[in-house]
């Protein structure tokens, strides 16, 4: 039996214009297919009104944090994508 490890990410949009709403929505349905749980999501200011949108989810730990960046780098108006912690969680 895997556990299961708690990550966090950043992903960063490409301007403060970008809509944030469909980033979020986007993100969980990739991470829902590729077998992550447990969604929460947190916006923090930056600078000059640009938002990052924080991406906290149970993601199954036998499964690479590259799927994680690859596919969220696939959205549309994402600048770029960090894993800002990962940590064991259950398991």
């Amino acid at each position: 039996m895997t556990g299961i490890v708690a990550v966090i990410v950043k992903i960063m949009p490409t301007s403060p214009e970008t809509d944030l709403e469909k980033i979020k929505k986007d993100s969980q349905k990739l991470m829902e297919s590729e077998g992550a749980q447990n969604f929460s999501f947190e916006e923090k200011p930056i600078a000059f009104g640009l938002k990052a949108v924080f991406l906290k989810m149970a993601w199954p730990e036998e499964k690479s944090t590259e799927i994680i960046e690859s596919k969220l780098a696939e959205i549309e108006n994402v600048s770029s994508i960090t894993i800002e912690d990962y940590r064991r969680a259950f398991g």
